[in-house]
């Protein structure tokens, strides 16, 4: 008698998040609505209050213009508790973008600001960090804050640059505290 040996089971969820990688892969080659179905047909593999599922369905929604059908999926979403940090981040990120573009200015900035209290305790690692201050600088430019929006935007810039980060930071933060804007409190 031989012994037989199999491969360890792969797990399904791999599968999955590889075929809507691949999707996402393409969106910019699909019409809007066709991503959407794409997605809706792959969510509709998972359970219905899988948050990974719903956080790709708001995403399409999203891509094609869909606000008004992605704020609900990304708040179940962010409301499940059990999406990774990384896509909690984005779904934050997104629901704020999303609710920029209803025109709900104050309920964005909100979710911003706690998405940048997240950060600060998760410190270094904290994901998406830089990006939460670009969409928050287009919250504020929206709601007609543009030198705070220009000096968050410099400072989120700054320890990128070749040179000059220590005092591009500095000027921003300056420049913004001199105009009552909140500069780095951010």
């Amino acid at each position: 008698m031989t012994a037989s040996h199999s491969a360890p089971a792969s797990d399904p969820s791999d599968d999955w998040e590889t075929r809507v990688a691949a999707l996402w892969a393409v969106a910019d080659t699909l019409a809007p609505q066709d991503l959407v179905q794409g997605i809706d047909a792959l969510a509709a593999e998972r359970p219905a209050d899988d948050p990974r599922a719903l956080f790709e369905r708001a995403s399409a929604r999203d891509t094609a213009g869909i606000e008004d059908g992605a704020e609900p999926l990304y708040r179940a979403a962010l409301a499940s508790g059990r999406l990774d940090a990384f896509r909690h981040a984005r779904a934050s990120l997104q629901l704020a973008s999303t609710l920029r573009h209803l025109g709900r200015l104050e309920e964005s900035e909100q979710l911003l600001r706690l998405q940048l209290e997240r950060c600060r305790t998760e410190g270094a690692q904290a994901a998406l960090h830089d990006e939460t201050r670009a969409i928050l600088a287009f919250t504020w430019l929206a709601q007609g804050k543009p030198i705070a929006a220009a000096c968050l935007a410099l400072e989120t810039l700054a320890p990128h640059l070749s040179r000059y980060n220590r005092s591009t930071a500095v000027n921003a933060r300056a420049f913004a505290m001199s105009h009552g804007e909140p500069g780095s409190a951010i």
